[in-house]
Parts: structure tokens; sequence; C-alpha cells
């Protein structure tokens, strides 16, 4: 009786976790060194030293202001969102069992587009603000929470029509991202539509707001942001269990006793929640949830216990260094953070289908 126990198998156990908690805290530094490295660059570059002088209230007046009122809110608006979509791209290739689902791919994102739109140039939730250059004037949202209900409503009505497809027999995933691309050349068509009707500085503000810019959301949209991503990891990491139970598929989980009716369309609504307040502060931003949760998993592998944590870590600091290069590439221009990413995502994106939609 007494080798029943098996010591060995324990510890190769023990040192398994041990290389995943490794991984989580290797990715917790990453992101603080991005969000270093953001607070640095810029076209009034400070050393490390003065960025960390004016994190304590120290230092001139000069980088205080630099730091706290210019790139502290980029920084902070890169994380939160960054957190949101890749969270969503994690629970929503997991709950869906496609290793091609994110928010972008789906459409979900399109979705929130085209509510944000709708709110801002039909119901006026949003001001132009000339910087007297001639160029697009800027946008500053004046209903955040109209352009939040806006947005998440568009958002819903592309989750709702993906959650009734994926229960169609016959569905790979493939074929459900073939769907979101309709999904969204739909959308794109409603928003070209209520653009038409729109005078012109509305109309070219709105373009430029679909770019994705970090730096129009303030700290009040910050907030908003980081309590629903709060939420929303609070969400699904009760249920990690019953996620990875998912891995071994839906009637598997059901066999454990995991509500899979109930828990697919929350989790899916929650998703479409949060990705779509991010949409609606800052524009699409394309694939961050889609590479970060891939190259976690190549890491970590499908336990949702780390994967969900490690990929939101990826998420935002893969945001912050896109943002470094936007603000850095050809200065003083900040180039839109939505066409770089979907530069970093669409190889990815095509590898995995030519891979036919199998996890990397």
């Amino acid at each position: 009786m007494e080798h029943l126990s098996s010591p060995p198998t324990s510890q190769a156990y023990r040192h398994y976790i041990a290389g995943k908690w490794y991984v989580l805290l290797a990715m917790l530094l990453v992101t603080l060194a991005a969000a270093l490295a953001s607070l640095m660059a810029g076209s009034s570059g400070l050393p490390l030293t003065q960025v960390i002088g004016a994190l304590l209230g120290l230092g001139d007046p000069q980088s205080l202001t630099i730091v706290w009122n210019v790139r502290m809110p980029r920084v902070a608006t890169a994380i939160v969102v960054g957190i949101a979509l890749s969270m969503c791209g994690c629970i929503m290739q997991n709950v869906l069992r496609n290793p091609l689902a994110s928010a972008s791919t789906l459409g979900v994102s399109q979705g929130a587009s085209f509510g944000a739109a709708v709110s801002i140039i039909c119901l006026g939730a949003g001001s132009q603000i000339n910087s007297g250059s001639g160029s697009a004037a800027a946008l500053t949202i004046t209903q955040p929470y109209l352009v939040t209900l806006c947005a998440f409503l568009g958002g819903m009505i592309t989750t709702v029509v993906i959650l009734a497809l994926s229960r169609l027999r016959g569905m790979t995933p493939s074929t459900m991202v073939l769907a979101g691309v309709a999904i969204s050349a739909a959308f794109s068509g409603g928003t070209t539509l209520v653009q038409y009707f729109a005078d012109d500085v509305m109309v070219a503000t709105v373009v430029y707001w679909t770019f994705g810019s970090l730096g129009r959301a303030g700290w009040s949209e910050i907030a908003l942001i980081g309590l629903l991503c709060l939420l929303a990891f609070l969400f699904f990491f009760f249920h990690r269990w019953n996620y990875n139970a998912l891995e071994s598929g839906i009637h598997t989980a059901k066999s454990l006793g995991v509500p899979v009716e109930v828990l697919v369309p929350s989790s899916l609504v929650v998703c479409a929640l949060i990705s779509s307040v991010s949409v609606a502060f800052v524009g699409c931003i394309n694939f961050i949830g889609l590479i970060a949760c891939h190259m976690m998993r190549r890491l970590v592998g499908n336990d949702v216990r780390f994967l969900l944590p490690c990929t939101a870590l990826c998420g935002a600091a893969l945001l912050l260094v896109s943002d470094i290069i936007c603000r850095t590439l050809v200065p003083p221009t900040v180039l839109p953070i939505g066409a770089l990413t979907s530069f970093l995502g669409a190889p990815l994106f095509l590898y995995l289908i030519i891979r036919g939609g199998r996890t990397a």
C-alpha cells in the first residue's frame, strides 16, 4: 500500500505549475517595462530617472506635465484596452472552440464601431475640436455612456448571430470566420450609409476615429474600461474550471456538470461588452486578442487558470509596444495604431487559416 503514492509525479506537477507561474511573472515584468518605455518615448524624450522622478511627484514641472497629462493616459488606455481585447480573444476561442475567434475576426468590433458611429453622428454623442490645421477635427466623446450603450448594442447583434451560427452543424472554424467577414462587411456598409448623411467635417472626424487611437480617452473613460475589465476578469476566472472542461468538448463538459447552455452565451455577452466599450473610446484595434492568445498558448498551454491572465498581460504589452512604434517610427507624426496591429496580426491570421484553423 505504501507504493500507491507517486512522489515523482507530484514533484513533476509542482514543477509544471511553477513554470506557468514563472511565465506569468515574466509577462508582468514585460508589461511594466513596456509601460516605462512608453512613458519615455515621444517627441520629448525623457530618461528613465526623470520618468521615475515624475511618477513619484518629483522633478521639474515640464516633466510632470508630460508624464502625467500627456503620456500616462495613453499608457493606461493601452493597458486596459489591451487587457480587454486579449481576454475577449482568449474566452471566445475557448467557448466557440475556434482558434481563429476574436472580437475583430468575428465582426464584434465592427458591430460596435457601427453602433458608436450612429451615436456620434445621429445622436450627437461626440463633439469636434478644430485644431486649426485644416485637417479633420479631433473628436471628443461628450456622452460616453450613450456611446457605450450603442456600441454594446452593435456588438451584441454580432454576438447573437455568431452564437446562432455556432449551433449549426457543419460550421467549421474557417466557415465561422467567413461568416464574421460577411457580418463585418454588413456593418461597414451600415457605417458608410450613416456617414453619407453626415456633413463633410463629421465624416472626416469619424473616419479618423475608426483608425484607432490611444490618445483620445480621458481618465473617466479609462476608469470605465478598467472597471469593466476587472469585473469581466473576475467572471471569467470564477468559471476557469468550466472553461478547462470545455477544452475537452461540449459533451464532456456537460457530463462534468458544466452549465454549457448558460456559460457560453453569458461569456460571449461579457466579451461583447468589454470589447464594445473599448471600441467606443479608442476605435477599431484589430488582432490583439488573436495574437496575444496564441503567443501565450504556446508558453502555458490551454489551462485557463494561467492562459487568461498571461494573455491579458501579453495583450497590454503588445498594445504598449505598438503605441511606442506608432509614436516613434515617423516623428512627430503619430501613426494610427489600428493600422499597425492589422499589419502585425494579418500574417498570423493567414497562417492559421492555411493550417486549417488548427491551434498553432
